[in-house]
């Protein structure tokens, strides 16, 4: 039977975790999955420690990012699943302009998703938020904060899904956005105020170790319903939250004491790094890269040893460096039981923290490829993403709630 695919259009997308996620069909390891919280999986057949992710009936159909480490990633990875899509590398400002203008046109779509930039609302940055002098194109430094400052970049997310008018939209950021005064309510309010108007649920804060992806990684989702395709009583049920597509958590976390008993336990380190190859040993160049710096001081960040036998930490894009460290010689204070040489994750560790799958490349020479990525960039990138295994979970329960939703 021939499904009926609903079309995505992607803004912010990085290098595609949260694309991956929306459309599935990708590896993710075998404890991932909760089949008591997800019976419907259960069919699903193991390869070693892996178990392929079924396919969604979304697919993405526009993908945008400005930042050329994000294209670099993303283009072979999707080129190599035959995705249509065409990447495109220009600010979204500008690209709203020039369709305003009649100079460009979005694609029509059925839904709109986006990770709008995080870094002014990061409680690991400088928290400027609405304050943020940084201009859309990343770069130069704006006067005074305005509509084109990094930290109202949501403004032209919004605009895009008034040209649009997609079905659906969900945008992504940091959980620190809730903590900064009203921002919430205020970017809640102005997509409630879209067009003919917009159902725009309760956002909420979803912490991905309860879902499947061995990281202490939080974030808060946005999540709006057109209303001209909804019938009153589905609004209603909307509104009062009778009807909630936002995903089920899977497992439990490290933290909590009594968990429910149709949780799974938390994915650790230890289970998804049980096969990976020491970096001198192996052959994926993103796992033969990492980073070289020196062990600062247990003061600084990411100077610190990460716990096998639990989560990891937040993977971030601005580690500069400082990203944690797999070993610590013990006179640095670290456990390293098992007495190899002292360094920091590398590139394929920080992927498979993100649940991202070992096909997907983050390290790339100008010799082998028109894309090339650098270690850095590849950090970077990793850490911008959404774990695609969290966009799995967000994008599933929705399909699995599209047609009480819609009538369709």
């Amino acid at each position: 039977m021939q499904v009926d695919k609903k079309t995505v259009l992607s803004l912010f997308s990085g290098c595609g975790g949260m694309d991956l996620g929306v459309e599935g069909d990708f590896f993710v390891h075998k404890r991932a999955l909760n089949f008591s919280a997800n019976p419907e999986f259960s069919y699903l057949k193991k390869h070693k420690n892996l178990i392929k992710l079924p396919r969604t009936n979304f697919e993405i159909i526009f993908a945008n990012d400005i930042l050329k480490d994000a294209k670099n990633a993303y283009i072979p990875f999707f080129e190599k699943r035959n995705s249509k899509h065409i990447f495109h590398s220009e600010s979204i400002v500008n690209l709203v302009k020039k369709a305003k203008a009649g100079k460009f046109s979005f694609p029509k779509a059925d839904i709109v998703i986006g990770g709008f930039p995080c870094q002014d609302f990061s409680i690991a940055g400088k928290r400027l938020g609405f304050n943020s002098h940084k201009s859309h194109n990343g770069k130069i430094e704006c006067d005074i904060p305005s509509e084109e400052s990094r930290g109202h970049l949501y403004i032209w997310m919004k605009q895009v899904i008034e040209l649009v008018e997609p079905k659906v939209f969900i945008a992504e950021n940091v959980k620190g956005l809730i903590s900064l005064g009203d921002v919430k309510e205020i970017i809640e309010n102005d997509f409630r105020n879209i067009n003919g108007g917009y159902v725009v649920l309760n956002a909420q804060i979803l912490h991905s170790g309860n879902f499947g992806v061995p990281q202490t990684r939080e974030r808060i989702i946005f999540m709006g319903f057109n209303k001209k395709y909804l019938k009153k009583e589905i609004i209603k049920k909307l509104e009062s939250g009778k009807i909630n597509p936002y995903p089920v958590k899977t497992h439990y976390l490290p933290s909590e004491v009594s968990p429910d008993k149709n949780l799974a336990k938390y994915v650790s380190l230890k289970e998804i790094f049980s096969d990976l190859k020491e970096p001198s040993k192996s052959d994926d160049l993103s796992q033969q890269a990492y980073s070289k710096a020196k062990f600062y001081g247990d003061h600084a960040q990411g100077n610190s040893e990460v716990n096998l036998n639990s989560l990891g930490p937040t993977i971030r894009a601005e580690h500069h460096g400082n990203i944690e460290f797999r070993r610590l010689s013990k006179k640095n204070g670290g456990k390293n039981i098992e007495n190899l040489e002292e360094r920091r994750l590398t590139v394929r560790e920080c992927a498979r923290i993100q649940t991202f799958p070992d096909d997907f490349e983050f390290t790339r020479t100008s010799k082998n490829s028109e894309y090339p990525l650098s270690m850095g960039g590849g950090y970077k990138v990793i850490g911008n993403a959404v774990p695609p295994l969290l966009g799995f979970h967000i994008a599933w329960s929705l399909q699995n709630k599209w047609n009480e939703i819609f009538g369709e």
